[in-house]
């Protein structure tokens, strides 16, 4: 589980960089540069988490962190608004994938619980972040396909 959450957290890097290098507006430019650096702490504790579990990040980090840019760049290049509501899209989609791993979560390992609690929580202030500063609802379509292609990047990361 916590390779899977790692690769998430090295996906919402390529992610925000795209979408803050195309931003047009220097605020929103800023939010999204702000909410990538405190991401930058999630993949830290995903990172030692990983070493103290004797485990590995995934093989394909590089392949996520490249493909998240790219998205992030598309979605940045529709406009800010849109970009905007990619990211509360997102972070909506990862507090419910979060919520999956603390359910299944054996209750002794309070160590896991407690980083992914915390990321929960910050993911929740991102996504109500994006959409105050104007995130528009993205069209159900578009939800569907960004589950899809999350469903085949936290399956894959788990093997690899």
């Amino acid at each position: 589980m916590m390779r899977v959450n790692h690769a998430g957290e090295i996906a919402a890097q390529g992610l925000y960089h795209g979408q803050a290098l195309v931003a047009r507006d220097p605020a929103i430019r800023g939010l999204l540069e702000k909410a990538g650096r405190e991401e930058t702490d999630h993949l830290a504790w995903c990172e030692q988490r990983l070493q103290e579990l004797n485990d590995r990040p995934s093989r394909l980090d590089p392949l996520w962190y490249a493909g998240s840019f790219a998205i992030g760049v598309a979605a940045g290049l529709s406009n800010d608004r849109i970009s905007l509501g990619f990211v509360a899209e997102t972070e909506r989609q990862v507090e419910r994938h979060l919520a999956t791993h603390l359910a299944s979560l054996p209750a002794e390992d309070e160590r896991s619980r407690a980083i992914l609690t915390q990321m929960q929580t910050d993911e929740r202030a991102h996504g109500q972040l994006a959409q105050h500063a104007g995130g528009v609802s993205l069209p159900l379509p578009v939800q569907k396909i960004m589950q899809a292609t999350a469903r085949v990047m936290t399956t894959t990361a788990r093997w690899i």
